[in-house]
């Protein structure tokens, strides 16, 4: 009972590190990372629909600040190559929005804030510059491609940059 306590209590919602993967809990929407080092799911450990974190190699939960907040709920998670960047639905007041969250500065931004239509299913290119989703914008479900643009650090496989000839 104290354990469940002070599990609800985590400001982080982060999951132990040393938690199996298998749980008796509903854990859905698995993604595997390029490299087939990490595992994101949706799951329900901490008594809300947030996104875990798993290394499989180290088997162990692995924290992700700024990831998961309290009463918001973060679904369909979709990884980069080696994990960097992870895209997901999350909800803004009352309303799903793409998110993407960067491991390394621990940092999540809003990608479709100022866009007016429903969005689903969001996926991340390996590099992590374009991302798929579904949209509502016709009045149907399409397919979108948003573009981080050609100034963004892409997640490669040996982190070094990629020399591109002008």
């Amino acid at each position: 009972m104290l354990v469940l306590s002070l599990l609800a209590c985590n400001s982080q919602n982060e999951l132990p590190a040393n938690e199996p993967l298998n749980s008796r809990f509903h854990d859905d929407q698995p993604s595997l990372s390029g490299d087939g080092t990490l595992l994101a799911f949706t799951t329900n450990r901490n008594g809300q629909e947030q996104i875990a974190l798993y290394d499989l190699e180290q088997r162990r939960f692995l924290d992700a600040p700024g990831l998961n907040r309290s009463g918001v709920i973060a679904t369909n998670p979709s990884l980069s190559r080696t994990g960097r960047y992870l895209v997901y639905l999350t909800s803004v007041e009352g309303r799903l929005e793409i998110a993407l969250y960067d491991r390394i500065t621990a940092q999540a931004e809003i990608l479709t804030r100022t866009y007016r239509h429903w969005v689903r299913n969001p996926q991340i290119s390996a590099d992590g510059r374009y991302i798929s989703f579904e949209t509502a914008r016709r009045g149907q479900w399409d397919i979108e491609v948003l573009d981080r643009g050609p100034n963004i650090e892409l997640d490669i496989a040996d982190g070094t940059p990629l020399d591109v000839a002008p």
